[in-house]
């Protein structure tokens, strides 16, 4: 393939040093362990390795061009391209190179501090409930029909993503739907993908330090970046910075969604239900020119108000029919997002909570639900800034009727170390706690002891399917030990009873 010159067709730009735009190319290559002689070489910088300073061992493993954002010594009989940024090149090229498959597809874009997940998995649930045969890319992985493949990032990388579209593309799908990390942006990891629509859900400080964003402004920025690159763009009009993401948007048309007074789309009369066989919400959802629609959400916490809406009114863009919306989330699934395990006769979830101010909306919401007693297992990561262990066990003494403290992922610390750090927060609130260091025994022991109209929260790993000790991690996925935990209590047969409410989107 002449694949410089199909890329310059859609608006690629370079400069060939030496050789020729005309060279025929085997493969598209950025990783310099899988050279293959022919193949278009992409040199990038990583956090330990720039693979420029090995150009001629690259050219000499077969290389017929390699595409740099410097000039480097380059062997003779092999094209050298010369980009602005490497990065952004390598999505464009490998847009190219899977032949534009994002234009075969309506393609969504969510962005947000918090949210994406599960946004991302209910705008995928409503538009396969419609007919709509949906790919996904997202922190929980790429998930293509039946099949299922996990991710390092939660936007992969540019190549990665445009692997995915064309496989989506080749296995039917009419839609794709995917996380936009503000990583990815700055990145260019979707570079060269034109969405046609582009979500904004929140912005709160986060992802800020040296690896990261160097300020809030910085993050915010690249946040931004997304609405210039997608046809339609809906903004959350509740959140504080939705005015920047407007003056930033280059979109054809700009939408609003939210609770607030002249949104697009509305959202209201939000309340939490909990019954026999449903723990979640209901509101009224309100588009232009439309009568109010009863919709159903099967995931507790109010906050999930606010991306129901986001995804209720892409898809109503979209053309989704309105019973779908109405019906279509009533059973909606998310790993590790506010994921129910059990309603009756007492609740379990599992959540990916893991910070202060995620724990304490988390249990917020589920005293909406006016339980007995509000139970939390917890532990807090080892190896990173013990502030967060001292303000979550805070939160725990003052918002949790009576916490569970147990291994989270240790890494290279006594597991008896975090404890402590966390026990010193939670008895200055006066809070009732214990202490179980095995995770498994922890979330048993809340099993055993729960009582009706209990709800217990699992919190802290989420979808996480390891627990890392010492270096090394060993297979452990919450929700297969609360399973375990129930079948073990109640049976198999009444277990799965107990837990209808479950199905939906993986």
């Amino acid at each position: 393939m002449k694949l410089l010159k199909k890329a310059a067709e859609r608006g690629f730009v370079c400069t060939i040093l030496s050789g020729t735009a005309d060279v025929d190319v085997t493969d598209l290559c950025f990783d310099s362990r899988k050279v293959q002689p022919g193949c278009l070489f992409v040199c990038m910088r990583g956090a330990n390795f720039d693979s420029h300073e090995i150009v001629k061992q690259i050219a000499e493993a077969g290389a017929a061009a390699i595409v740099v954002d410097r000039t480097c010594d380059m062997p003779d009989g092999v094209t050298m391209v010369l980009v602005s940024d490497t990065r952004e090149a390598l999505a464009r090229l490998s847009a190219a190179w899977f032949d534009f498959p994002a234009e075969k597809m309506i393609t969504i874009g969510v962005t947000g501090t918090k949210g994406k997940t599960t946004t991302t998995h209910m705008i995928r649930a409503l538009l396969e409930k419609s007919g709509r045969k949906t790919g996904l890319i997202g922190t929980n992985g790429i998930a293509i029909g039946s099949s299922h493949e996990p991710t390092r990032n939660t936007t992969p990388e540019s190549y990665e993503i445009q692997k995915a579209f064309a496989e989506m593309a080749a296995e039917g799908c009419s839609c794709a739907v995917m996380e936009v990390s503000s990583q990815g942006l700055m990145l260019h990891r979707t570079g060269g993908i034109r969405f046609d629509y582009g979500v904004f859900l929140n912005i709160s400080p986060d992802h800020i330090g040296p690896n990261e964003h160097k300020s809030f402004e910085e993050y915010l920025m690249w946040k931004t970046r997304l609405f210039a690159q997608c046809r339609t763009g809906l903004v959350n009009a509740d959140d504080p910075h939705a005015g920047a993401v407007r003056d930033a948007s280059e979109c054809e048309r700009l939408l609003t969604f939210g609770e607030s007074k002249g949104a697009d789309f509305c959202a209201e009369k939000i309340r939490a239900v909990r019954e026999q066989n449903f723990a979640g919400l209901a509101l009224d959802f309100l588009a232009p020119g439309q009568e109010p629609l009863a919709v159903r959400i099967g995931i507790p916490g109010r906050f999930n108000a606010g991306n129901a809406l986001a995804a209720l009114s892409v898809c109503a863009l979209i053309g989704v029919p309105r019973e779908v919306l109405a019906g279509g989330l009533s059973d909606i699934r998310v790993n590790g997002r506010m994921e129910i395990a059990l309603t009756h006769p007492f609740t379990v979830i599992i959540d990916y909570a893991h910070n202060a101010v995620s724990m304490e909306a988390l249990l917020d919401t589920l005293r909406e639900y006016h339980p007995k007693r509000l139970v939390v297992v917890f532990g807090c990561g080892g190896n990173r800034a013990k502030e967060r262990r001292y303000s979550m066990g805070e939160i725990a003494g003052k918002k949790a009727d009576f916490s569970i403290l147990t291994a989270d992922n240790s890494r290279f610390e006594p597991v008896e170390d975090i404890l402590a750090d966390i026990r010193g927060s939670i008895e200055k609130t006066g809070g009732k706690f214990t202490e179980i260091p095995d995770r498994r025994e922890a979330i048993f022991y809340a099993v055993r002891n729960a009582g009706e109209g209990d709800m217990i929260a699992v919190i802290g790993k989420g979808h996480e399917d390891y627990q890392e000790i010492n270096g090394v991690r060993h297979h452990f996925v919450d929700r297969e030990v609360v399973d375990e935990a129930l079948r073990e209590r109640f049976g198999a047969e009444e277990a799965e009873r107990g837990g209808k409410s479950r199905g939906g989107a993986e």
